[in-house]
């Protein structure tokens, strides 16, 4: 059973939304290139770019990525976009003080479960893979979790470098507001990466057959 099964929207519908999300993105694009803001056009071109990962990764790979998980990859890096866009005219984006104060936690861990997704997705085909290998559902979890928060602790990191480096050139991406927006980040990081985990048996299923298959081609022709 698919996510869209779950939650009783058909595929059609899900396409559409992705699809939808996508060309809100190009807008987003437009919108900073308009108010010349570096942050809006680089969120907004990064993010358009991870929307086609799910089709490369089918076309390319034969990795099956059905509607669901093409709306959940896009899903994260739209919300994470129009955060940063904020509502026009308001001077203030979702992410900055007087924004919504839930804006990024709901992004962190959407943003989470995808990582956690993928690695759990690798991990499984892996374990799957070779007789040698041998990793008991509980280590699975507990490896993709710790995982995720060393992700995210790398991407704070990322954050305070590109914020230092948006500082010196009058262009800031991203945005750190202080000691406690990390740790609350890196709660949610985790809350992601735990739903992942939880899900990932019933929903990754096709996409670890998959990577396992590719995994078996690659041994063959060695």
């Amino acid at each position: 059973m698919t996510l869209g099964d779950r939650l009783g929207v058909s595929a059609r519908r899900q396409r559409q939304a992705a699809r939808g999300m996508q060309l809100s993105l190009v807008g987003f694009l437009f919108v900073g290139v308009y108010e010349g803001d570096t942050g809006i056009v680089a969120n907004a071109v990064l993010g358009l770019a991870v929307t086609y990962l799910p089709a490369v990764l089918e076309r390319d790979y034969g990795i099956p990525m059905d509607p669901g998980l093409t709306l959940w990859i896009t899903s994260a890096v739209f919300l994470h976009a129009l955060g940063v866009v904020g509502l026009p005219g308001s001077g203030t984006n979702f992410y900055a003080p007087g924004g919504i104060p839930w804006w990024d936690h709901l992004t962190h861990a959407l943003s989470s479960s995808v990582v956690a997704g993928g690695g759990y997705a690798v991990v499984r085909a892996v374990d799957e893979h070779s007789d040698d290998v041998e990793l008991p559902p509980r280590f699975v979890s507990v490896f993709i979790l710790s995982t995720v928060l060393a992700v995210g602790v790398l991407w704070e990191v990322v954050e305070y470098a590109l914020m230092a480096v948006g500082d010196l050139t009058g262009g800031s991406v991203l945005t750190v507001f202080g000691i406690g927006d990390v740790v609350l980040d890196l709660v949610f990081n985790a809350a992601g990466a735990v739903v992942a985990a939880a899900w990932g048996t019933a929903y990754l299923g096709g996409v670890t057959a998959a990577l396992r298959r590719r995994l078996g081609e690659r041994s063959a022709g060695e």
